[in-house]
Order: structure tokens, then C-alpha cells, then sequence
């Protein structure tokens, strides 16, 4: 090969091996490129991903978001938001509050125990009762505007015994003593109430709700939800200084049994402090 002819092939040899090398520059650019555009399409997604959870973890609940809703109260009702509740007969000169929360173990002993001597002491014309139910027992504290943390059976049960006071008083009294039975009412610290279906299916057992849509629809959409709420309300701004459940007060006097402060629990001890009231 002549000298000429050898320079020739190097220089040949030198731009091949440079074109290769810008070649595989573009490829590695490229590259690059690529891997740091995932990386910033994986920091976007994970950016995205947090903010996500974190706009959901600051949503308000289902309940908090109804604390300043419209209030849809039942039939049979009267007051701010069809929160007065008073059933019985017209000619009853006296009216007994009722305080009580749906989930509340005591409450379901007194209905088990006493529950028949009130509501023939109601239908016979001894006075009116005036239902004011609470939910503290769900850790709420409606009068200053808290939902608590321990559950929400005793609002979603309220708002169901709302939907049974729309149909009538009489199905409102004989669905809270399915609730408050020995058959259906949950421990304290099971919160079954706040299942839809669990609350349809004891309501079952009232005639005038059992396989009734309208109940039915009510309790699945939440229709008097609102008005749970707005009851607790009452609850936790009463004036007759009740704090705890069962409650029962007749012209401003506590029901007692003794020096405590406890409530009437048997028919004997209710009969004598009703009296004692009814007679004041």
C-alpha cells in the first residue's frame, strides 16, 4: 500500500470512529434524558399521589359536612328543625322528657324493663313524653359543633327512628323498643346501628315499617340525617342540666330514685317517682 493510500485509510479509520462517537453520545443523551424525565414524571405521580391522600384525609366526614346542612325534619314534628318531639294524648296536662342516645346499654335496660309500663302510662292519658335523643356515645359534642371519634351508630339510629316518626309517633315508639331489645340492641362498643341494613332489618319487626320503601329509602339516603344531628344539638344545649342517659325530667325536676341523682330503673321505682311528679 502506498504511503498515500495509508494515510488515506487512517484518516478513513479516525472519522468512522469519531461519527461513531457522536452516534453513541446521542444515544447516551438521550438516555439521560429519558431517565430524568421518569424521574420527574415518578416525582409528579408521587407529588400527585400524596396530595391526593392528603386532600382526602382532610375531607370532611360524611356527618361533619352535614353539620350545617338544610335540616329535613320528619312528620310529627315542630320546633327549629323539627327537633321538639312530643307524643301522647291532647288531654295530658303534663309532659316527661325522654333523654336518650340510641346506643346506650342503660337506656336499652330500661326500655327492656320499664319500657311497657311508659307506654301504657302514654296511651292511657298519664301525661305526653318528649323524645330528646343525644349521641354523645359516638364521641359527638353537637353544641360545640364536634363529631367525635368512637363511631356513628347513634346517629345513623336516629336518624332512622326519624324516618319511623315520619311514618307515624306509633311507629317511632315501637321501632326504639326493637332497638333498645334484648334481640337487637348491640353492645356499647359495637357499632352494628350504623349499618343501614341492620336498622331496616329490625325495623322488619314493626308492622307499619316492615318492607315499607319509603322507610327504607329514607334510612339509605340519609334523608333525616341532618335532623339526628340537629336532635344531639338539643341534647348538648339542653337546660334541665342532663348530662347523661337515660334522663327523665317533668317540670323542670330530675325523675330520681335517690340522693345520687339515679334514675327510676324498675316499673316500681319509675311508678312512685311518676307519681311523685304528676302529683307536684
Amino acid at each position: 500500500m502506498s504511503q498515500r493510500n495509508s494515510q488515506a485509510a487512517k484518516t478513513a479509520a479516525r472519522e468512522r470512529l469519531r461519527a461513531e462517537r457522536e452516534r453513541q453520545a446521542k444515544r447516551d443523551k438521550v438516555k439521560r434524558q429519558a431517565v430524568v424525565a421518569g424521574a420527574i414524571v415518578a416525582v409528579l405521580a408521587a407529588a400527585g399521589g400524596i396530595g391526593y391522600f392528603v386532600v382526602q384525609a382532610n375531607k370532611p366526614s360524611h356527618w361533619e359536612s352535614l353539620k350545617n346542612a338544610k335540616v329535613v325534619a320528619p312528620a310529627h314534628t315542630s320546633g327549629a328543625n323539627g327537633t321538639t318531639v312530643v307524643i301522647g294524648k291532647d288531654t295530658a296536662k303534663k309532659t316527661l322528657k325522654v333523654y336518650e342516645d340510641p346506643r346506650c346499654p342503660i337506656c336499652a335496660q330500661f326500655e327492656q324493663t320499664v319500657g311497657a309500663t311508659v307506654k301504657k302510662d302514654i296511651d292511657d292519658g298519664k301525661f305526653k313524653i318528649q323524645y330528646i335523643g343525644g349521641t354523645f356515645l359516638d364521641g359527638d359534642s353537637l353544641g360545640k359543633g364536634k363529631i367525635g371519634t368512637r363511631g356513628e351508630g347513634s346517629k345513623n339510629a336516629m336518624s332512622a327512628m326519624g324516618a319511623a316518626l315520619n311514618v307515624s309517633p306509633e311507629a317511632f315508639l315501637e321501632y326504639k323498643t326493637a332497638l333498645y331489645s334484648a334481640k337487637w340492641h348491640p353492645e356499647e362498643t359495637d357499632d352494628k346501628f350504623k349499618d343501614d341494613a341492620y336498622l331496616i332489618k329490625v325495623a322488619d319487626t314493626v308492622p307499619a315499617l316492615k318492607n315499607n320503601t319509603t322507610f327504607q329509602n329514607a334510612v339509605k339516603k340519609g334523608t333525616y340525617d341532618a335532623w339526628a344531628l340537629a336532635m344531639s344539638k338539643t341534647f348538648d344545649t339542653n337546660k334541665d342540666g342532663v348530662t347523661g342517659t337515660p334522663s327523665f325530667v317533668m317540670d323542670g325536676k330530675m325523675l330520681t330514685t335517690n340522693s345520687q341523682g339515679n334514675p327510676p330503673m324498675t316499673v316500681a321505682d319509675f311508678n312512685t317517682a311518676i307519681q311523685k311528679a304528676l302529683n307536684s
